[in-house]
């Protein structure tokens, strides 16, 4: 009777390279595969840029007068600038604030509010702010809000100061000073008519 073993089936290689190259290969077609898909996804995918729509600027501004308020406002603003908010005054919030963007989406305010000025700096600019350059309305502005205003910035934004009246007036934002003094030049209180024509 003989003893000798049937032979052991030998093992079949894998189906799939296990080598290096082969792992280099699989990892470039995942890749692709990825940058494919997120290609194709956006092509389904809105623009996540959103710009605020602008607001009936001077039909706000002389709802306010009609009301009894005397708001400080920019008119006219700078081309391509838009009004994407008005802030009356309530009893929670005591303010008047004109809410602006530059032609380049840079974000102005314009905040009048029985305060002092350390008060609206420390609220709307940063509470640690370091005094810069002032601004001096030029001769050629007939009748400016303010002449002098002082500048301060916390290193990012810059704001400009003035005390009108009673109130202290802040210009201040993410734009550069030149546009922030353009507002400066063109604030007003004058009134606005509204027409009456449909």
């Amino acid at each position: 009777m003989s003893t000798q073993q049937a032979p052991q089936p030998t093992e079949k290689p894998g189906r799939y390279n296990r080598s290096f190259n082969g792992l280099i290969a699989s990892m470039v077609v995942t890749v692709v595969a990825l940058g494919g898909l997120l290609v194709f996804m956006g092509f389904f995918r809105n623009d996540l840029v959103v710009k605020p729509d602008a607001i009936n600027y001077a039909g706000t501004i002389a709802d306010a007068q009609q009301a009894g308020l005397e708001p400080v406002y920019p008119m006219p603003l700078p081309k391509g600038w838009i009004a994407t908010g008005i802030d009356i005054p309530s009893p929670d919030e005591p303010g008047f604030m004109v809410r602006l963007l530059t032609d380049h989406s840079r974000y102005v305010g314009v905040r009048q509010e029985k305060a002092s000025p350390g008060a609206l700096l420390s609220r709307w600019v940063d509470p640690d702010t370091t005094p810069i350059a002032g601004y001096t309305v030029p001769a050629t502005v007939a009748q400016p809000l303010a002449r002098e205003w002082k500048g301060y910035t916390d290193g990012r934004d810059k704001a400009y100061v003035a005390t009108v009246g009673d109130a202290t007036v802040l210009v201040y934002g993410s734009a550069s000073a030149k546009e922030l003094q353009t507002i400066v030049d063109a604030l007003v209180t004058t009134p606005i008519v509204k027409s009456t024509s449909k």
